[in-house]
């Protein structure tokens, strides 16, 4: 039986669970610490969400999963090139 999320106890079988806590902590922080008061740095959280994102690149393409994480690439690419 698993613990509820916000549980201490709370254990994940992921291998990227502590990449994936390091980034959303991170995310939140400045949510809320800044993004809300009208502090925005693009750059803020990039290593976590890099750090997370290799992970999963590593993992999902085991399981050929990996043409999401490549969608999403696609969609970053398109952003930065109409701006």
């Amino acid at each position: 039986m698993r613990e509820k999320k916000g549980s201490k106890s709370f254990t994940s079988t992921s291998p990227c669970a502590l990449l994936r806590d390091a980034y959303h902590n991170c995310f939140n922080r400045w949510y809320a610490e800044k993004f809300m008061k009208g502090h925005w740095d693009k750059q803020e959280c990039v290593s976590e969400w890099q750090k997370y994102k290799a992970c999963l690149s590593e993992h999902l393409e085991d399981k050929n999963l990996i043409r999401f994480l490549e969608a999403e690439d696609t969609v970053q690419d398109r952003v930065v090139a109409s701006q």
